[in-house]
């Protein structure tokens, strides 16, 4: 018979306190790699390093603790954790927007605008605003450069496709826009532009009687008049109303989006980007993050960077860092630092 020593109860005792160490680690361990797990599935973009780490290292029991708590999976009737359809294609559209953006970044611009706004045309009246963007906050050059890229990639003028697919009261002022070749030089004539600041005060004074978008004067205003010669009329608005213009813009989203695209365009994006990075953003929403940083990256990022701090009490780098994740947030911060 083997005679047992002390050293040998010893070496149990040893044994038996690692095991339990080792269990008491793993248990403490498991939230935090659960929660690490669920945030790099989660935002905007794919955590891609952190879902190579975890998963490549996890045991079955993680996985199936991941599955069982989060809302990424349902309860199958059979006994297993199954995914949610609906959060396999956000997974599908996360893991694209980083190639989303690499792709139109590496796009011409003019074909970069072009697809845009062939893009918001498919999705309808909430995607108008796109277009409003585009024909406002381009110069008269890149415009008609989206306008001859339009005409290459879809055999169609924007001009004819923007009357085809959009009805109504906004149809005028929209093919207007996009057909405009403004004025690019500074001078400003002050009694012009205060004379149209009461026509447009007057036009939104009888605003339950005609829409803005229905005014000829309006629209002429609108489509033809330089940048500057705007942002004059929409400074001396105030001097003629007693109110900002912003104030009075009402509910007509494309005469609103027009207006702020013109006379305050880092405002504008802005507040689309602060939208845009909302955890709760439908998806054609998040898709403005792209679309506005890439399309600004070389143009006046760093304005709205400093806009967007100023309006909401947080740089846009900042942002991007708690809100994106993985390739997809280093790409975006990458462009936004171009305006350093």
């Amino acid at each position: 018979m083997t005679k047992i020593t002390s050293q040998d109860h010893i070496n149990v005792a040893l044994s038996e306190c690692i095991y339990l160490i080792k269990g008491t680690l793993k248990r403490m361990a498991q939230p935090n790699y659960l929660e690490a797990l669920t945030k790099a599935f989660s935002g905007h973009g794919i955590e891609e390093k952190s879902l190579i780490s975890i998963l490549g290292k996890s045991h079955p029991e993680h996985i199936t603790s991941f599955r069982k708590t989060t809302p990424f999976f349902i309860d199958d009737e059979r006994q297993f954790e199954r995914w949610d359809d609906h959060h396999i294609k956000l997974l599908k559209r996360e893991f694209l927007r980083f190639k989303n953006a690499v792709v139109l970044w590496a796009m011409h611009p003019w074909e970069r605008d072009a697809r845009l706004v062939k893009d918001a045309l498919k999705k309808g009246p909430q995607e108008y605003g796109t277009i409003v963007e585009i024909a406002c906050t381009r110069s008269s050059e890149e415009l008609l450069g989206a306008r001859r890229a339009y005409h290459s990639l879809f055999d169609h003028s924007i001009e004819e496709e923007v009357a085809t697919h959009i009805k109504g009261s906004d149809r005028k002022l929209l093919v207007a826009l996009v057909s405009a070749y403004r004025y690019e030089g500074n001078k400003v004539k002050e009694d012009t532009a205060k004379s149209e600041a009461k026509l447009l005060a007057i036009a939104l004074k009888n605003v339950d009687k005609k829409k803005p978008t229905e005014d000829e004067e309006v629209l002429r205003i609108l489509s033809t008049r330089s940048k500057p010669h705007l942002m004059a009329v929409y400074k001396y608005y105030k001097d003629v109303s007693g109110k900002n213009l912003d104030e009075d813009l009402g509910a007509d989203l494309i005469f609103k989006v027009t207006v702020e695209c013109i006379c305050t365009p880092h405002n504008y994006f802005s507040k689309v980007l602060n939208t845009a990075l909302k955890i709760d953003a439908d998806k054609n929403t998040k898709k403005a993050v792209t679309r506005v940083i890439v399309t600004r990256a070389d143009t006046d990022i760093k304005e709205i960077n400093g806009e967007y701090q100023n309006l909401f009490g947080v740089s846009l780098s900042k942002e991007i860092e708690e809100t994106a994740n993985g390739n997809y947030k280093d790409f975006l911060l990458t462009l936004i630092a171009r305006g350093n």
